[in-house]
C-alpha cells in the first residue's frame, strides 16, 4: 500500500525560554526565520523556521510549560534528526559555540556516522552524515 502522506511538513517545540531557544535556532543552528508571531489570548509566541523547501520547525513558548518526562525513551516523540554533509564539520562548529556533542557512533546498519547534541531544554537532536 502506498503512503497516505506526500512529506513531513514540520515539527512543533515547545521551549520553555523563548529567547533562549530562539537564539539556539536562529543564531547558532542558522535556521532562518519565516514569521514569528505573539498571540496574546495565549501570551504565546510561534515562531515558524525554515529547514528546507519542504519542511520547517514550528518554535512555541507557553508559560510554565512542564519538563520532559525523561530523555529519550518515554513515549512519544525521541528526536529530531538533520542529515548533514560533514558531521566531523558540524559537530566542530558546535563544539566551537560550546555546545555539547556526544561521540560520534556508526549506524550499524547503514555504516553513516551520527551522534547527538541537546537544544536548551534538553532535546535530543541527532545530526546524520549523509
Amino acid at each position: 500500500m502506498p503512503s497516505i502522506f506526500n512529506k513531513l511538513h514540520h515539527i512543533a517545540i515547545i521551549c520553555s525560554d523563548y529567547e533562549k531557544s530562539k537564539n539556539f535556532y536562529v543564531e547558532l543552528l542558522g535556521l532562518p526565520v519565516i514569521r514569528e508571531v505573539y498571540r496574546r489570548e495565549r501570551d504565546s509566541y510561534k515562531l515558524d523556521l525554515k529547514i528546507n523547501d519542504c519542511c520547517n520547525i514550528e518554535l512555541f513558548s507557553f508559560p510554565s510549560p512542564p519538563k520532559r518526562l525523561s530523555c529519550p525513551e518515554a513515549a512519544g516523540l525521541r528526536h529530531i534528526a538533520f542529515e548533514v554533509e560533514s558531521i566531523d564539520k558540524v559537530c566542530s562548529f558546535l563544539l566551537a559555540q560550546g555546545v555539547e556533542v556526544e561521540p560520534i557512533r556508526i549506524d550499524e546498519f547503514t555504516n553513516k556516522k551520527y551522534t547527538f547534541f541537546r537544544d536548551p531544554d534538553d532535546l535530543p537532536i541527532e545530526i546524520y552524515q549523509s
